[in-house]
């Protein structure tokens, strides 16, 4: 099977070098280095009965290994043209009949069922595709292959100079762990950054919150990560917000908004339970969040509407 994979390599590799102008629009760089294919294929440890969900196969590089190993590979690409090197470069192989391509935008399109999922991340699309991913739920584990920058705020921790809103949604609902460096040099075209190569675990049982919710606080929360909740939560527009989403909870319980309700007075009691008026977001670990949230939602006081 190496021969037959070097030798369609080979075949797709030369085509693609006389045929095929990268795509900056889809942020196009195809990792060309057989040894950090190899170290991706192994760090996601896929079984022979797997079925893995690969997004941006390009010109089938970390395909060829993936179909090695697995059941079966379910590829997500967005160009045409690199369908058209997928399909050129398997045909008559032992590996055509393995390998399902969806043709089209994967953050717009229904995922299948799957066990693993290993993708080298085009920028634009990583951080609503990881919130995708995490919500999907059902999967062992992915190995993802993102820009240097945004992999380091995934497992960045709090008080960490990069952690946020994405490292505190994503540590909520997985675990998550740096397995590889990638130098630039490794992809064609070259980009302009390093790369990291990331595991993530969804977390099982997942936690019993609603991420709605959840989400809707870490929005407003992670704003201004380095002022003080008290700051974040005086803003008027914040204020008006959360009346709103007060006001419509009455409205759906068929209740009336009670005449005395106060948004600046539900605040104060919420800062007086949890003692948060001055922590400041850069630094809340995922408990304190869900503290924070707790205490709003026992008082009526929404985030998602």
């Amino acid at each position: 099977s190496s021969g037959i994979n070097a030798e369609y390599g080979e075949k797709a590799t030369a085509a693609v070098r006389q045929s095929i102008t990268f795509n900056k629009d889809f942020g196009q760089h195809i990792l060309r280095n057989p040894m950090v294919v190899q170290s991706i294929v192994d760090k996601a440890a896929i079984k022979s009965s797997d079925v893995v969900m690969e997004i941006g196969p390009g010109t089938g590089n970390l395909t060829a290994k993936l179909l090695e190993k697995a059941k079966k590979v379910i590829a997500f690409e967005i160009d045409p043209r690199m369908v058209a090197e997928l399909r050129k470069r398997f045909m008559g192989t032992p590996y055509i009949s393995k390998l399902e391509i969806v043709v089209g935008d994967c953050i717009k399109s229904d995922f299948p069922e799957f066990d693993v999922c290993v993708a080298n991340m085009p920028y634009q699309i990583s951080s609503p595709f990881v919130f995708k991913l995490l919500l999907h739920r059902k999967f062992r584990c992915a190995i993802l292959m993102f820009q240097k920058e945004f992999a380091d705020r995934l497992v960045a921790k709090p008080g960490d100079k990069l952690y946020c809103r994405l490292s505190a949604n994503t540590q909520l609902m997985s675990r998550v762990n740096h397995v590889l460096k990638v130098g630039k040099n490794n992809f064609k075209p070259p980009p302009k950054v390093d790369s990291s190569v990331i595991r993530i675990e969804p977390m099982n049982p997942m936690p019993n919150i609603n991420f709605m919710e959840w989400d809707g606080l870490t929005r407003i929360v992670f704003t201004r990560k380095n002022k003080t909740l008290a700051a974040i939560f005086k803003s008027k527009s914040v204020q008006e917000l959360l009346t709103k989403n007060f006001n419509i909870l009455c409205s759906m319980k068929n209740q009336p908004v009670p005449p005395d309700f106060d948004v600046k007075t539900v605040l104060a009691e919420v800062f007086t339970e949890t003692e948060m008026s001055e922590t400041r977001s850069r630094t809340m670990s995922n408990d304190e969040i869900l503290k924070l949230l707790n205490s709003f939602n026992s008082r009526g006081i929404h985030f998602s509407s």
